[in-house]
Formats: structure tokens, C-alpha cells, sequence
């Protein structure tokens, strides 16, 4: 059965670039800027799915570490 979309969470890497992790299945890539980004997240989910099985569509979702001191 294809799934309709996978997302996938993304952080800016502390060495700069970007890193993203799939909700739900185990795919992890990073890429150095934004659409170098989207690029190897694209093909890491072909990689995963047979022909024919990868979902419709990919999400990102881009979460910011930050601490506020009280």
C-alpha cells in the first residue's frame, strides 16, 4: 500500500547545513544548504521504496534549538 506522504523533521547542524530525520521509518540525510537539502531528502526516500510504493508527497518541518534562560 502507498502512503499518501512522509515527513520528516529537520535542524540546522551544528556544523552548518541542514539535517533531516523521517517520522516513522528509518531515513536520516543532510545537505548543505536548503535546496541541497531537499535534494538528497528526495532521494533517500526513492532509495527506500520500491518503485511504485514511495508516498505521494515528502513534508518538511524545520525546528529550531533554542534555549531561554530564566
Amino acid at each position: 500500500m502507498r502512503i499518501a506522504e512522509i515527513i520528516f523533521e529537520v535542524t540546522e547542524s551544528d556544523e552548518g547545513g541542514y539535517e533531516a530525520r523521517a517520522l516513522g521509518h528509518s531515513i536520516f540525510t543532510q545537505g548543505d544548504d536548503w535546496n541541497d537539502l531537499k535534494a538528497m531528502v528526495r532521494d533517500a526516500v526513492l532509495c527506500r521504496f520500491d518503485e511504485g510504493s514511495a508516498p505521494r508527497a515528502i513534508r518538511l518541518h524545520l525546528t529550531r534549538k533554542d534555549a531561554i534562560a530564566l
